[in-house]
């Protein structure tokens, strides 16, 4: 499965730590906030630097844990999670889970960190599946060559079966690494096909472009904009981008949760 770069950063060594789910632990304490709090981001930046020159600080904050604080950075195009010591020592890149709620908690904040403004977001380019009126509309980048773009495909299409308030807008995202995927994109574009959407999923022959567009070029620029690094990437009604293949009744559950 093709990885959602935008929100993890492979030039750390990867740790996943678990908390246990009782009241010491879901709950920071003073002693935690007042470390975190004190943390120079001044010198955390330097040392950060001296692993990834274009890394950014954009804030500290607290966690469940003493003497474990969340650094939220941006680098590369991207936004993503690392933690620290309050002596800035140390860097630790992976998931902060709580056990109790089966939670993840870094990936929970890295949806509200790579939020985006969906309204900013033009829609001309868009395939729609769905009804165009429907008060739920989801963003879709996808590449016709991701096999998991396609069983997304196939899911999205079994959500508007059940769920007529929702729809689906399709942005044709076609990777570097798949070289057949730009042209077929184009072609599709062109007759803003949703049966050449399928045959192209279906692995049948797309016909060659029919117009000249800079549609897919837009595109291609508007997910580098919005951090987004690789697919199937999913904009939520509310912003909140979410990464990788869900099947319809998880794609439902989520919907609704950001529509509230």
């Amino acid at each position: 499965m093709r990885k959602y770069i935008g929100s993890l950063f492979l030039f750390f060594p990867i740790l996943a730590i678990f908390i246990f789910g009782n009241t010491y632990c879901s709950v920071a304490s003073e002693q935690n906030q007042k470390s975190c709090a004190q943390i120079s981001k001044d010198d955390l930046l330097r040392q950060l630097k001296s692993l990834v020159p274009d890394v950014n600080i954009l804030e500290v904050n607290n966690t469940p844990l003493d003497n474990l604080c969340e650094v939220a950075i941006e680098t590369r195009g991207g936004k993503g999670i690392i933690y620290t010591d309050p002596s800035t020592k140390y860097i630790i890149s992976g998931s902060l889970f709580e056990i109790a709620t089966k939670t993840n908690l870094t990936q929970e904040k890295l949806i509200n960190l790579n939020r985006v403004d969906v309204s900013q977001i033009p829609l001309d380019n868009a395939l729609l599946v769905g009804d165009k009126n429907a008060k739920q509309r989801v963003i879709v980048f996808t590449d016709l060559d991701c096999p998991y773009c396609a069983k997304l495909h196939e899911e999205t299409k079994k959500v508007i079966e059940k769920r007529a308030d929702i729809a689906f807008y399709v942005m044709l995202y076609p990777l570097p690494m798949h070289k057949d995927a730009y042209k077929k994109s184009k072609s599709i574009i062109c007759e803003k096909s949703l049966s050449l959407l399928d045959d192209a999923f279906a692995k049948k022959p797309i016909p060659e472009p029919t117009c000249e567009t800079t549609a897919i070029d837009d595109i291609i620029n508007l997910a580098k904009k919005l951090g987004i690094q690789g697919t199937p990437g999913i904009i939520l009604p509310n912003g909140n981008l979410i990464p990788g293949y869900k099947d319809a009744d998880s794609l439902i559950t989520l919907i609704d949760k950001a529509s509230k």
